[in-house]
């Protein structure tokens, strides 16, 4: 009964996220004129809310869609701030009742990351703050994961950032399997295999990287100089303040990751200390290569749905990166405001188009047009209100944007060009480096692009 009431009342809004013509209501006159919305230009349009007195003031911290059903969305809620942990959530709604969740999951400490499985649409794997990964079937109300890894000798100890079911063939010929990545801030990449309980494997354990300082030679060799003679002064305590050095920096915290789209031994890992690593499933003691750029810590890395080898970065330092995976430099710097940027995602739509959250707004990007400035910027009013998450949906041009106060928006695009025939070979001829004798890319866009406060 309750769906049938939401139904009545999200008619016009649901026909709309759909793409479907909209009902008129018997019961209202039909003699308004309707107004010519494209001369407003691209704007966004709310059409609901995914949210009630059961989330409220719970920050969201991650969303994903079901990988059968498109109309069910999972939620993570979990605070962010070590002082302001507290028990989280994780629920699944779907666009048939947007004032209440589906399932309601309640664990002892705050979601940071959850996935669903591809092969098994009911499995929901659930990362969270104190370094526990749990897997949960959404097909039962019970509260109780069928598994988790809580007496795991190899559970994590920082929180789980980022989780995902990655399918993999291991031999040739053999049938793939899923299995559950998840990456933390104790510097590891595991893989969790599904046997009678929870199996790990750490994929790799990330190391800090020293960031090179380019010195005019002969002042590299003074300084040399100066190195031997302090060494054959006090050798040993030296080495004694490098061992303690080496040994409080050693790893550095995974914050996400994102597999190669066409082969899944590849992957890239955003840290805190502001590099990407791309890594292989079969090293798991060196990097292939490290994308230096960004000034702070990176919070997202994803691959374009449509360049397999173009990847998108949002870190602290106010910027948006766009990469080349054969290029360790950014081949664009988006920057438009003095805030970091939470969260990236590319529209599934066309592959010229991304959109971004910073705390308080939200940013549609698109190529075609400018690489200077959003062609939509939405601004958040209240300012206690802190946006962190967002999320393309995959089967018609609409957009989620999660906030601090526990609701999930639901926006519709509107005037934004229709992807063309050539849309796939623009972003092709932006990220792909020009041939010899021109200009290369991260040159042409120094005197466009700035890059964000030193950290």
């Amino acid at each position: 009964m309750e769906r049938v009431v939401t139904r009545n009342i999200y008619q016009a809004k649901q026909a709309l996220y759909r793409g479907m013509a909209i009902l008129p209501d018997p019961d209202l006159p039909n003699d308004k004129e309707e107004a010519d919305l494209s001369v407003l230009g691209p704007n966004i349009e709310r059409l609901w809310t995914y949210g009630g007195s059961l989330t409220k003031s719970h920050n969201i911290s991650c969303m994903t869609w079901n990988k059968k059903n498109p109309d069910i969305l999972a939620v993570g809620y979990g605070e962010y701030g070590f002082t302001n942990q507290k028990s989280g959530m994780a629920c699944c709604w779907s666009i048939k009742n947007p004032e209440y969740p589906e399932r309601v999951f309640k664990v002892p400490s705050g979601v940071t990351a959850l996935d669903f499985s591809k092969q098994n649409p009911n499995l929901l794997a659930v990362g969270m703050y104190n370094g526990t990964i749990a897997v949960y079937n959404v097909r039962s109300n019970s509260q109780m994961p069928i598994l988790d890894s809580n007496e795991t000798p190899s559970n994590h100890l920082g929180p789980v950032w980022e989780i995902k079911w990655i399918e993999r063939e291991y031999h040739a010929g053999e049938e793939r399997s899923e299995n559950i990545i998840t990456t933390s801030t104790d510097g590891k990449v595991t893989q969790w295999m599904i046997r009678k309980g929870f199996e790990s494997v750490d994929l790799m354990k990330l190391k800090r990287v020293g960031k090179k300082v380019t010195v005019p030679e002969q002042e590299q060799q003074q300084q040399q100089q100066q190195q031997q003679q302090d060494q054959q002064q006090d050798t040993k305590a030296q080495q004694q303040k490098l061992r303690g050095e080496a040994f409080i920096s050693r790893n550095a915290g995974g914050l996400g990751f994102d597999f190669y789209p066409t082969n899944n031994n590849i992957y890239l890992v955003a840290t805190e200390e502001g590099f990407v690593h791309k890594c292989s499933c079969s090293y798991n003691e060196q990097y292939l290569h490290t994308y230096t750029g960004h000034t702070g810590p990176v919070y997202k890395v994803k691959w374009s749905p449509f360049v397999p080898d173009c990847f998108l970065t949002c870190s602290s330092d106010w910027t948006i990166r766009l990469w080349h995976s054969d290029v360790t430099k950014p081949i664009l710097t988006f920057v438009s405001s003095t805030k970091s940027v939470n969260d990236i995602c590319w529209s599934n739509v066309c592959a010229t188009v991304f959109g971004a959250v910073s705390d308080n707004r939200i940013e549609i990007w698109d190529l075609r047009s400018t690489n200077l400035d959003p062609v939509i910027i939405s601004n958040v009013s209240d300012p206690d209100v802190r946006l962190s998450s967002f999320l393309f949906t995959d089967n018609s041009s609409t957009l989620l944007v999660g906030d601090s106060t526990g609701h999930v928006t639901v926006y519709q695009l509107r005037n934004i060009a229709e992807p063309s025939t050539t849309h796939v070979q623009a972003l092709r001829d932006i990220v792909l480096p020009m041939p010899s004798g021109g200009q290369s890319l991260t040159q042409s866009n120094a005197s466009i692009t700035s890059n964000g406060p030193e950290r």
